[in-house]
């Protein structure tokens, strides 16, 4: 009997209160060796809905799961037709000023890494390098035959050209780049093929009920492991892939800060979780830390 991922999580009535003190995440960027994981919640400024906070996608949408994708050519049509239209509007999108301060605390040498569960790409865009990007990158396709890698804007390219007039009203846009359309509107979209092999291409992230690669996320403990504390960013953490790290960094003793509006799975194992929004609240931690966003 095939299972769904967990998708949603129910906080307890006993959490440890979110507070509005900044001062923890300013002490720990001062000390340095800090690695932040970040999630949805830091896109939403630019445009980018998140899973699960006020008015996230799970309240409407189901994502797509790999064991849907792989097994069934249907699903394969609908996801195809709602990324490509949801890309015109995910590939505008622009870092906002909490993707900028993570790149300036890295430009300063407060950083030892950044980890994203996020598949947008924006923390590259504001500047930050060496970003680990657990779950992939929409900006790449791969062929689940040939594993052949390709470019996102040269299969929208295709995809415009294989399906001439294809321009549906969306009821919304997901964080992973999947609009909202029903089955009438996605109609008889044509998927293309793999160009090396003729495979099916899949874009190069990881789906619900798909597993990070080892060596990913081998990479990220040692991230961890080295770090001097773990500085959470706009996630929930209610799946293990980011919660693991959650957990290690706790139990090797190092400061957890969260910074996240609603509760999350992983405030039990934090020092602190600053209830703010993230542009304003990394903005005034920036201020005290007299870092411009935008360059020395």
């Amino acid at each position: 009997m095939r299972t769904r991922p967990t998708l949603s999580w129910t906080p307890a009535e006993d959490l440890p209160p979110g507070t509005t003190d900044l001062q923890p995440v300013a002490d720990a960027l001062r000390v340095g060796g800090v690695v932040v994981l970040s999630g949805a919640g830091i896109s939403t400024e630019s445009g980018i809905p998140d899973y699960r906070g006020e008015g996230g996608s799970l309240s409407r949408h189901t994502p797509m799961t790999y064991q849907d994708f792989t097994g069934s050519v249907h699903a394969r049509r609908r996801y195809w037709a709602r990324s490509h239209l949801g890309w015109r509007t995910f590939g505008r999108a622009r870092p906002n000023a909490g993707h900028r301060a993570v790149a300036a605390f890295a430009r300063h040498g407060l950083l030892s890494g950044v980890i994203t569960q996020n598949v947008d790409g924006l923390h590259q865009a504001a500047g930050s390098e060496g970003v680990v990007e657990l779950h992939g990158s929409l900006s790449r396709v791969v062929c689940l035959s040939c594993r052949a890698l390709s470019s996102r804007r040269e299969l929208a390219q295709r995809l415009e050209e294989a399906n001439p007039g294809f321009e549906p009203v969306a009821a919304g846009i997901n964080p992973d780049g999947d609009a909202d359309l029903t089955d009438e509107q996605v109609g008889d979209f044509r998927v293309v093929p793999c160009t090396v092999c003729g495979g099916v291409l899949k874009p190069d992230v990881v789906f619900f009920g798909e597993n990070v690669p080892a060596p990913r996320v081998e990479h990220c403990r040692r991230l961890v492991r080295e770090a001097s504390s773990l500085l959470v960013l706009g996630s929930s953490l209610t799946v293990m892939s980011g919660l693991r790290f959650v957990r290690q960094a706790a139990e090797a003793g190092k400061s957890v800060l969260i910074v996240n509006r609603d509760p999350t799975r992983g405030d039990r194992q934090a020092l602190t979780r600053i209830a703010l929004p993230l542009g304003a609240a990394l903005t005034t931690v920036a201020d005290r830390l007299t870092i411009s966003l935008d360059g020395d």
